[in-house]
């Protein structure tokens, strides 16, 4: 199987190491550089349904890049679009939901499906609306959050409470469901006007047994402070 390393203090690369004909799949444009031994083709992967789906869901590109080494052995090096750390988490026993973005980079058995959410979670996380991402199969995957990332561990009778605009990946055996960090017995409509007022945002809150990964940064409140600038 591939072998994938993370290089790098700061903005970090995905090494990727292949023997001959082994081959990975990665968000387009994320090849930095390619030894001569490996190919590199533009790809519609699991077809152009499962394609439209995983655009929906997660805003991948349409097409993939898919590097294979036909020629003998070779190496790669992959960079994901925002600036931040990666993290390779193995797939097989434990199974992830990506967040908007999160995706780098997959083994060949490794799939990523598309389910549906339920209705409150795909109106108000920003987890791929009505439908979000899930890894199948067994391999690695590569995922990147904006700034630095950490792991969180969540047991059964102690919630973890994360703004989603922070979630990266999490263990497809928890469960969760959107929430405002207003709480309170208002209901949620009123809380939800709270919460917008207050700056406090949505919130996703998780429950059961497994892990999330998390950055330290919120890509969309850095966009809204990036175009003020550029206004002023």
């Amino acid at each position: 199987m591939p072998k994938f390393s993370i290089t790098g203090d700061i903005d970090p690369f995905l090494h990727v190491s292949l023997a001959h004909g082994e081959k990975i799949y990665c968000e387009s444009d994320a090849m930095v550089m390619m030894e001569a031994a490996l190919d590199l083709k533009g790809k519609v992967t699991g077809g152009i349904g499962a394609a439209i789906m995983r655009r929906f869901a997660n805003g991948e590109s349409f097409f993939q890049q898919h590097i294979e080494a036909v020629r003998g052995e070779g190496d790669c090096l992959l960079a994901p679009r925002l600036p931040g750390a990666m993290q390779v988490l193995d797939v097989g026993q434990r199974q992830y939901m990506l967040s908007d973005g999160a995706f780098v980079a997959a083994t060949s058995g490794v799939e990523l499906k598309v389910r549906t959410q339920s209705l409150g979670n795909a109106l108000f996380a920003q987890s791929g609306g009505f439908f979000i991402t899930e890894t199948a199969g067994v391999g690695q995957v590569a995922v990147s959050g904006f700034g630095s990332m950490s792991q969180l561990d969540v047991t059964p009778g102690r919630d973890v409470i994360i703004d989603n605009s922070h979630v990266v990946a999490w263990d497809s055996a928890l469960r969760y469901e959107i929430s405002v960090t207003t709480g309170g017995n208002s209901g949620f409509l009123s809380n939800l006007v709270n919460s917008q007022t207050s700056g406090e945002g949505m919130v996703l809150r998780f429950s059961g047994h497994g892990k999330i990964l998390i950055c330290s940064r919120n890509g969309a409140a850095f966009q809204a402070w990036a175009q003020r600038g550029v206004a002023q």
